[in-house]
């Protein structure tokens, strides 16, 4: 079977209901990104930390998966299907993906604020302060703030070398080091790229589709699994 590897982006959670983080304007649902998504503002204020990211996993509890998220599981009984988000949702998991790994952490989870190893399911709950893990630490969500390091970029990056298809979707590519892992598709893989993000494809290589997520990716996937793959 091949080796497809799936590297998505906000514009798919978009499509549900899930808004993003906008560069432009340095806001992200009327918040500064300094904020609410740095080390610093955790420090400063844990209590806003936990209320925008409490806010962020009711919305996320209440989304549901699109066309997209859907193809992309349909897909797995077709080839071996690994899908690399940056994405803090669950969407692709209640769509029915096996493999996924997430670049920039999950919302569903809580994490322990001195030992990252020690992960707790939220079960879709608030955090509150107060709440804290076995070691009497405050528990934080467990997402990639802008400014730390990205601890599975390296298994990310091995995943990429293997992919005998690779597709992007629904990123501008413009957050790194995450986007640099086209640095690491072979010369000799198959690249797409699905999204209205761009002004120009991002290499000459890449067949470049440009269409929003939902539309984009269940037309790829059927061309894909009919006439079925090798």
């Amino acid at each position: 079977m091949k080796n497809i590897v799936v590297f998505g982006g906000a514009g798919i959670s978009a499509e549900s209901g899930l808004k993003t983080f906008r560069a432009a304007d340095g806001l992200w649902e009327e918040h500064r990104l300094e904020d609410v998504a740095t080390p610093g503002a955790w420090q400063r204020d844990q209590d806003m930390v936990l209320r925008f990211y409490n806010e962020r996993r009711r919305t996320v509890v209440t989304a549901q998966p699109n066309a997209a998220h859907l193809a992309l599981a349909a897909l797995d009984q077709h080839a071996n299907v690994q899908i690399i988000t940056q994405n803090i949702d669950d969407l692709h998991e209640r769509a029915g993906s096996k493999n996924v790994l997430h670049l920039h952490g999950e919302i569903m989870l809580a994490r322990s604020s001195i030992d990252e190893t020690l992960l707790y399911d939220t079960h879709g709950k608030d955090i509150q302060s107060g709440d804290f893990c076995e070691k009497r630490s405050q528990l934080r969500p467990h997402v990639v703030w802008f400014g730390e390091a990205v601890p599975l970029f390296e298994p990310a990056a091995a995943l990429v070398e293997r992919a005998d298809i690779f597709l992007v979707v629904g990123t501008s590519l413009a957050v790194y080091p995450a986007a640099s892992l086209l640095q690491f598709v072979r010369p000799d893989a198959e690249k797409y790229i699905v999204t209205l993000d761009l002004a120009e494809t991002p290499r000459r290589d890449f067949v470049w589709l440009k269409e929003k997520a939902s539309t984009g990716v269940p037309a790829l996937v059927a061309e894909w699994i009919n006439p079925p793959f090798d």
